[in-house]
């Protein structure tokens, strides 16, 4: 079984455990270690489910204390993600095509929204796809954006890689202190869904 299967598994199998326990905002769960050993897989699968479990706002990490739940309804993103992940290649396309929109609109808002104090916080980021698009995401003001960004490109990168050329964050940031919406569109264009390869 490949690594991002065995995340992902790990994921459900700590979903189901959660829900069969009956854990209730507040309670605590078994540290990593009580966690592996239960579901027998490594630290490193759990350590990455109970992150996409937090991002998805069900579990809270206290330093020193442990991991919590946290208040939640019926998490409907939970399920309607999970069903996308590692499924069929007509799934798989539907979840690429979902996080492209997405950050369409991000680009879009970003560049309409974008002030000097914004663009120097994305100027100053490291070159790397997910520290770069979240200073994106984060300059558009919209939170549930942010977070549905964040959950799905938490997924997204068990399954895709991005690899960008160094041009891609030198044309992008052109665009964005231009505020030039259809110029930074193109630019995402023409580096992000040309350079993105399956993850064997």
């Amino acid at each position: 079984m490949t690594t991002s299967k065995v995340y992902i598994e790990t994921f459900w199998q700590i979903h189901r455990m959660i829900e069969e326990a009956g854990l209730q905002p507040g309670d605590r769960l078994p540290s990593e270690r009580e966690l592996a050993e239960r579901l027998q897989v490594g630290r490193s699968s759990v350590r990455e489910a109970l992150r996409a479990l937090e991002l998805l706002g069900l579990i809270e990490t206290r330093r020193g204390e442990g991991t919590f739940m946290k208040p939640f309804g019926e998490h409907q993103l939970i399920q309607l993600l999970g069903s996308f992940i590692l499924q069929g290649n007509r799934e798989k396309r539907d979840l690429v095509e979902t996080k492209l929109l997405i950050e369409r609109t991000c680009l879009q808002l970003a560049c309409e929204r974008m002030t000097e104090e914004k663009f120097e916080h994305i100027a100053q980021v490291e070159h790397t796809y997910h520290l770069f698009f979240r200073r994106i995401v984060e300059a558009t003001d919209n939170y549930l954006l942010l977070r549905i960004w964040l959950v799905l490109h938490d997924f997204f990168e068990h399954v895709y890689t991005i690899d960008v050329p160094s041009e891609f964050y030198d044309e992008m940031s052109q665009a964005l202190q231009k505020k030039c919406c259809v110029e930074a569109v193109a630019v995402y264009e023409r580096y992000v869904m040309q350079n993105m390869s399956k993850d064997k």
